[in-house]
């Protein structure tokens, strides 16, 4: 490693350090209560991204870096483990998983690959290929990567036309339990209109979480728009009909770029 970015990272841990002991707010957090604050960091990241905005993405991986180092240094305190058992268990775990880089293995391709990554993660113990996914994860991204991870041992449709099928199949058992009127089958009807959509998003090379924030981003930008125009005009969305509205939001769709 560059001697410039292991000094750099050793004065950083030191400053993390300091502060634990000498900031109030640092010396008050816990495991616990810093969750959340690591959860808005990577979405702030994820942000950066989206925005192709480098120095804000500078700035957020550092955020992320701080919160790493932090529960590091929390977990030292109680003799848990401290930030080098984390490095060294993390460069054992990327050297274990990759025996086509740092061994003798062969893989044709990337497929190859993400299937050999999932079995040696079952010979570590793991008694299913769905388990490592968190709970907490948002459910459309969390459904994404069960579905990916079921497909790699097999468990999985012949053909994309069979996927859209089986939407269809649960638009039509939605509609059933609507007509009855059953609230808890509805919703447990929704649920697998959502997993199957997403599943279906996977044979179209879709990340589903990503379309649908797309989509919240637009829907918003454009509803931007219409407070705006009325803005312009002295008024509120309270003050104004739907059928004016749907007017300015229908230009706004029909604007470059929109």
């Amino acid at each position: 490693m560059n001697q410039s970015v292991t000094d750099e990272f050793r004065a950083y841990v030191e400053v993390v350090r300091r502060l634990r002991k000498e900031c109030p707010w640092d010396r008050e957090q816990t495991h616990a209560s810093l969750k959340y604050h690591l959860l808005e960091e990577a979405y702030e990241a994820l942000e950066a991204i989206d925005h192709g905005d480098m120095p804000h993405l500078r700035e957020e991986l550092g955020d992320l870096l701080l919160h790493v180092t932090l529960h590091a240094v929390i977990a030292e305190e109680s003799d848990a483990f401290d930030l080098a058992d984390v490095l060294r268990w993390n460069r054992n775990k990327l050297v274990r998983r990759h025996p086509h880089v740092f061994g003798e293995a062969t893989f044709a391709g990337t497929d190859e690959v993400k299937r050999n990554w999932e079995r040696t993660k079952m010979s570590e113990g793991r008694r299913s290929v769905t388990d490592g996914l968190p709970a907490a994860l948002p459910a459309l991204l969390r459904a994404h990567r069960l579905q990916e991870k079921v497909s790699k041992v097999g468990f999985d449709w012949n053909r994309k036309e069979d996927v859209w099928s089986k939407v269809e199949e649960e638009l039509r058992e939605l509609h059933e339990a609507e007509n009855e009127g059953n609230s808890s089958q509805i919703e447990e009807e929704f649920g697998d209109v959502l997993f199957s959509l997403v599943n279906y998003a996977r044979y179209l090379s879709v990340q589903p979480e990503e379309a649908l924030r797309r989509s919240v981003e637009k829907f918003s930008d454009r509803f931007r728009v219409v407070e705006d125009t009325l803005r312009e005009q002295g008024r509120s969305p309270e003050q104004a009909s739907l059928e004016e509205m749907d007017r300015i939001w229908e230009s706004t769709k029909r604007a470059p770029g929109a």
